[in-house]
This record gives structure tokens, sequence and C-alpha cells, in this order.
């Protein structure tokens, strides 16, 4: 037997995938796959005539096992509830997870249906109020189930809490940029004192709900797809991220603020017809834009290694706190 040296990120040959999951899958003979995007996880393309597929491979350090079949329920359940979403696809024995022995180690992969349509980042009003509406139900979906597989959890200890503490080694050299990101995740949670949580939607959140995860086909039916990070939470999690997408358009001039508020507001007016919000929660979606900030650099932190994420250097870094900044100078009130 050959021994092989270890590797800390492999990337599995698309042709040999293809092989594979033809037999596993039966699918067409004539289907093709290419690697599309060598990330976080791994997202393969295959097609043939009549149907599009995304296989995806997560790595063991970003999803271990048990939190993929967390994605897999959630998807089952969303989709067996109507709610328009990429599923996973059930192979001939059943099955709806892969497992390969890679160079590292056991890698995952599932099978997903294929989102028709396209990304449309300048939405209409008339995607908005779909979107709006879609988003509100895949909500109601997602706040009526209990998984039995483990899903990330998404409070203060974990977006702002521990990432703080472990990005502490990080900003080392960086003392004024760490104190104002301890200081702000302070003023966050005393902000969310004033306010009544117990009556906030909490369920399932997708946690990046960017323009980039969902599609527009001809007939303007959306698909949401890429639940990566879905995970329990305020539903409000998903309006934040949202305004998110007009926060970065607006800093790359690709949006005036009048424009990104007067959308914004016809997106959360639409939602609210399918699934009303307190006071409380349109008061606190802003503020959960910084614990957003604070989980995601943590998150570059943690896999720069094997994201190979050359950006998170010290310029980058305050870039970001420099981003934060403006978050709290646009939408934040303290």
């Amino acid at each position: 037997m050959q021994n092989f040296f270890p590797a800390q990120y492999s990337t599995l040959s698309a042709a040999a995938l293809k092989n594979y999951l033809i037999k596993t899958y039966q699918l067409e003979q004539s289907t093709t796959c290419r690697l599309l995007i060598r990330n976080v996880s791994d997202t393969y393309i295959l097609e043939n005539l009549n149907q599009k597929y995304i296989f995806k491979i997560y790595r063991d350090a970003h999803r271990k096992r048990n939190e993929i079949e967390g994605e897999v329920e959630l998807l089952n359940i969303l989709n067996a509830n109507g709610n328009s979403v990429a599923y996973p696809i059930r192979d001939i024995e059943g099955k709806q997870i892969q497992q390969f022995n890679a160079i590292e180690g056991l890698r995952n992969g599932v099978l997903f249906s294929f989102a028709r349509g396209k990304v449309i980042l300048d939405l209409a009003d008339r995607h908005l109020i779909q979107l709006g509406h879609d988003m509100a139900k895949l909500h109601q979906s997602a706040s009526s189930i209990k998984l039995t597989h483990p899903r990330p959890i998404f409070n203060f200890e974990t977006t702002l809490f521990e990432p703080l503490k472990d990005l502490e080694p990080h900003f080392a050299e960086m003392k004024e940029e760490y104190a104002y990101l301890r200081n702000i995740a302070e003023k966050v949670v005393q902000k969310f004192e004033e306010f009544n949580t117990s009556a906030f939607g909490y369920g399932y959140c997708h946690y990046d709900f960017f323009p980039k995860n969902f599609h527009f086909d001809e007939h303007g039916k959306i698909t949401f797809f890429d639940f990566d990070f879905a995970g329990e939470g305020y539903l409000i999690n998903d309006l934040m991220s949202f305004l998110n997408h007009y926060f970065f358009h607006q800093q790359s001039n690709s949006i005036s603020r009048e424009q990104a508020e007067k959308d914004f507001v016809t997106f959360l007016t639409a939602y609210q017809q399918v699934n009303p919000l307190t006071d409380d929660e349109l008061q606190a979606i802003p503020y959960l834009g910084i614990t957003f900030h604070i989980f995601f650099l943590k998150f570059f932190y943690d896999h720069y290694d094997d994201w190979s994420n050359i950006f998170l250097t010290p310029r980058y870094t305050r870039h970001r706190v420099a981003l934060i900044k403006k978050w709290e100078e646009m939408y934040c009130n303290f």
C-alpha cells in the first residue's frame, strides 16, 4: 500500500467525481462535471442536456458530518413545506450524503438540485417584493421546527465574545482597533437590553442572505441556496444580512444611499405583509450587523490556512474595522 504525505486541503478530481456521481445517482452518461468554486467548501457543477446539479464537498475543519446532516434535514423540511430551495438529491440507495477518503482524511459531499435562473444584484421593486414574501414564508417554516441534528447557534456568545477572545492574538499590533471592537460589542449587548427579545421571531436563519445566494428565473421565481451557515437565532439576522448587501453596494458606489434605503423599505414592507415584525425587531436589525461583521472576521481568521484567504493582512483587518465604524455611523444610535 502506497503511503501519502498528509495534505491540509486537497481538491477532488472532477473527472473522478463525474464517474462516481453518474454511477451513484444513475445520471445520464453524457453528464459533465467541472469545479466551479474552490473555497470554504468546494463546489462542482454537473450538467447534461436535460439537467443541472450542484455537488458540494465540505471540509471537515469547517463542517462536521453531524452539522451537514442538520443542513440536509433542514432543506428536506423546507422543500417538503413548499419553500423554493436547492434541495439534496438521494442516490440510488436513498443516501443524501456521500463520503470520500481524501488525502487529508474523510470529506463529505451532497448533490443538490440546481437553482434555476441567475443572480440579480440590482433588484427592481418586483424582485424586492417577491423576495420579501418568499423570505417571510421561509421563516415561517424555519421557526416551526426543531432539527434532530445540530446547527450553529447565533447569539452574543458565538458572534461577539468568543470571536473577540479568539481574535485577540490577531490584533496584537492593532490595540486601538481591538479596543474599539470590545467597546462596540458591549454597546450592542446593552442596546439589546432595551428590546423585548422574548417576542422576537426565532428559528433557523440562513445568515448569509446576499443576492449571490438566490436566483431569479425568467418568470420571477426565486430559489434559495447555500445554507452552509444556517443556524438557530433571531430570524431578523437574515434581514440584517440582506441590509449588508445594500451597505456594501453603497461602499462600492453602486447605489445611492437614498435608493438603498428606498429598496430596503420596499423589501421590508413586503416581508411584513406575510410575517409581521415588532417595533423592537425593526429597531434591532442594524445592531445585529455589528455581530455579523465580527463573526465573519473570526471566520476569516479561523480558516485562513485552508481557505488560502491571503487577504487577511493587518491592512485588510483595519479596513474591516473601518467598515464596522461606517456601519455604526450609518445605522446605529448608541
